[in-house]
């Protein structure tokens, strides 16, 4: 149980519409380990972004639980919600999600300002991880003058520059053509794989899911397993 970071119970989203009640998720359960890289599955609508907002503390489930590293987000403070944002989980957007006035160096360096790290321990890993990315020769560049890949590639960086043990991406290849996506994928495997990160990628692609360890799917709220 030890290697087991996230734990999420019977997990449900209910929304009320003038319509009526729409069930975002019904009863999710699933367990995400360390340095398991986790493929979820489904078509658009299907719950995908609902389950990661959920597991990642920005959005409280309508029912159940969801346990980071052993502790409860229901019965969390404000200020451990925020520690745990900020510090265990990073997040990886399909918008990139970047700065447009702050070159690729700045964007990544954000969460270690938060966080106050010093200006040495800043500079060491935002140099680390624009090499991890293979973004070193674009330190300088502003989000304007990269590829859309290579803004994904900022976008890894700075999810990561906090340190996090979880990084969940919502949809990050679909803004990519289908080369720059499988480069990606191998990118976040090895984040899993070599960097001992657990890594949860959402995706309506099912051609991506050949580099999981374990895939899921999502439909209409519903969640199981597909291998």
């Amino acid at each position: 149980m030890d290697d087991i970071v996230i734990e999420a119970v019977g997990l449900s989203v209910v929304h009320e519409t003038p319509a009526g009640e729409v069930t975002a998720l019904a009863d999710a359960s699933l367990e995400l380990r360390t340095a398991e890289f986790t493929v979820l599955v489904g078509p658009s609508g299907a719950g995908k972004t609902t389950l990661l907002h959920v597991l990642g503390g920005i959005q409280a489930p309508t029912t159940g639980h969801v346990r980071v590293r052993g502790v409860d987000l229901a019965d969390a403070r404000e200020s451990e919600l925020d520690r745990i944002r900020r510090d265990e989980i990073g997040f990886v957007f399909q918008s990139f999600g970047l700065i447009g006035a702050l070159s690729a160096r700045e964007n990544v360096e954000l969460p270690l300002r938060v966080q106050r790290a010093p200006v040495a321990e800043r500079e060491r890993t935002v140099d680390a991880l624009l090499e991890r990315v293979g973004l070193a020769g674009h330190a300088q560049q502003r989000p304007g003058e990269l590829s859309g890949g290579q803004q994904q590639r900022v976008g890894i960086a700075r999810a990561l520059a906090g340190g996090p043990r979880i990084l969940l991406a919502d949809e990050p290849t679909g803004q990519l053509d289908s080369a720059t996506a499988a480069s990606m994928i191998s990118l976040l495997a090895g984040i899993a794989h070599d960097d001992g990160v657990t890594v949860l990628l959402s995706t309506h692609d099912p051609s991506i899911v050949d580099q999981a360890d374990r895939v899921l799917e999502l439909h209409d709220g519903v969640l199981r397993p597909a291998r």
